[in-house]
């Protein structure tokens, strides 16, 4: 449908959606979106931020209201996942197919995406999409939705597996960028270099609010909003005990002070109505350890050799590390050298040049997450983790995740990113395991829950193996030896 005022491509109106029974995720939203803006959505994981973008792209529809879109706005979205069918394919082919038509400058086109995603190489374009690493397979998502130059650019957690310099090229594309973008990032510094305004979709009201400034101003408004919906419970609050304190002492009275007790009553009673559910999109996780295998004792895996990618080929490099309890590893490289590849092989057992001491109990979070059984429940996964299943304890930690009643009996392929991630880590709580090998575990996860993750990780008392792209999260974990595959 065509919009009706020029500056506005998109426009929600009254728009409500629910995802399956009693999942409210917008109630009743009304906002517009300008040409040329540049936005942060932002909001508490599973919000419904990516239902947002699902609702923008006609993936999915509303219950109710309607969404103006302005007619041929070119919109394209940063998918997460490269579907089956295109891992067999070439770069050329996979990056032709986001082309209603056939694009006939499209390896110049394709020469300059790779650069702003800092994926270069020879022969890019005849290569198979399934012969790069998942980290590469990310950018190849985020780079078929640059290369389309769209009226509207929607980007879904774009700086996942992006380094540092591949972070910097994306900022300054996105900063030059002459049209309009919306973002959903848990990158502060990343979102404060070109956004201009935030919409800020509450997790409790399920509405959608506009704020105008950079994303520090407008964290800054929001916590200013929350301290004075603070202050006013606590002056209600006041107002109600005081009514009730004298409804009591009235109704006692008897006779005509009846009546003023009830009036009393109907003042608590409006006061209670008008305390406003105070967000919690600013909680963060409680502080967390992870307990280690009880009787760990020795050496926990020994590395004789390990098979890297290089120049396009595996090679295999002789290394002599020897991993003992309390000893943490970091495993470095640039993408497509193959860490998340050596780290799955050694938990399979495949990699002939690794071994785990039998009885360690591995605990590992894999940043796909797809050793967590999609079609279990949050509490079904928890509990499969647990040696001796004990509900309030199970309960009790996935609060600490802020893994809430609402949340505990849904299905764990229902869950925002954000959310698995959480359930990955209170599962390694409930482990306890022996040695723990991590890939990526900032990614999709709120940055203020970093610190409290990497505190936990510093103060691990087992084995472990920890792969992460972020230099400022790994500086604030202990790490007692380095494996740089590049070297």
């Amino acid at each position: 449908m065509q919009m009706s005022t020029d500056s506005n491509i998109v426009r929600f109106e009254n728009v409500s959606y629910e995802y399956g029974p009693k999942r409210k995720i917008l109630d009743d939203v009304s906002f517009p979106v300008r040409r040329g803006a540049k936005l942060t959505l932002m909001g508490q994981n599973g919000a419904g931020k990516s239902t947002l973008f699902g609702l923008i792209i006609k993936a999915i529809s509303p219950e109710d209201g309607s969404i103006h879109i302005e007619k041929d706005l070119v919109i394209a979205v940063s998918r997460q996942v490269i579907a089956r069918d295109e891992l067999d394919i070439t770069v050329r082919e996979f990056f032709q197919k986001v082309f209603p038509k056939k694009v006939y400058d499209i390896d110049t086109r394709i020469d300059g995406v790779l650069e702003v995603v800092n994926l270069n190489g020879p022969d890019m374009h005849d290569r198979i999409v399934r012969s790069f690493s998942g980290g590469q397979q990310a950018r190849l998502l985020l780079a078929s939705a640059l290369i389309q130059k769209p009226d509207l650019l929607l980007l879904d957690e774009p700086t996942n597996n992006l380094d540092k310099e591949g972070i910097a090229h994306l900022t300054q594309f996105l900063v030059d960028y002459d049209k309009t973008v919306i973002v959903i990032s848990h990158d502060a510094d990343f979102l404060n270099a070109f956004t201009r305004g935030v919409l800020y979709l509450d997790v409790h009201t399920h509405k959608v609010e506009q704020y105008v400034g950079d994303y520090f101003d407008v964290l800054s408004q929001v916590t200013a909003r929350v301290e004075k919906e603070q202050m006013k419970n606590a002056q209600l609050a006041k107002t109600i005990i005081s009514n009730k304190e004298k409804a009591n002492f009235f109704a006692n009275k008897g006779g005509q002070m009846r009546m003023v007790a009830k009036r009393m009553r109907t003042k608590a009673q409006d006061a209670e109505e008008s305390m406003v559910d105070v967000r919690k999109e600013d909680k963060t996780i409680r502080a967390f350890s992870i307990p280690v295998q009880e009787g760990l004792s020795g050496e926990v895996l020994k590395i004789s050799s390990v098979k890297i990618i290089k120049n396009y080929k595996p090679t295999i490099k002789k290394k002599a590390i020897s991993l003992r309890r309390d000893q943490h590893l970091l495993l470095s490289g640039p993408n497509g050298i193959g860490k998340s590849t050596l780290l799955e092989s050694i938990v399979e057992g495949t990699e002939e040049g690794s071994v785990i001491t039998k009885g360690v109990k591995v605990g590992y979070y894999r940043q796909d997450f797809s050793n967590l059984n999609f079609e279990a429940t949050v509490l079904e996964e928890l509990i499969s983790a647990m040696e001796e299943a004990v509900e309030e304890k199970l309960r009790a930690t996935a609060a600490g995740f802020l893994i809430t009643q609402d949340i505990i009996h849904t299905k764990i392929g229902h869950l925002s990113e954000g959310q698995k991630g959480l359930v990955a880590f209170a599962r390694l709580v409930l482990l306890r395991p022996g040695l723990l090998i991590l890939d990526e575990p900032t990614n999709h996860i709120n940055f203020r829950h970093l610190p409290i993750i990497a505190e936990a990780l510093d103060s691990y008392k087992g084995a472990m193996i920890l792969v992460s792209h972020v230099p400022e999260f790994v500086a604030k974990v202990r790490i007692d030896e380095i494996l740089d595959l590049s070297k």
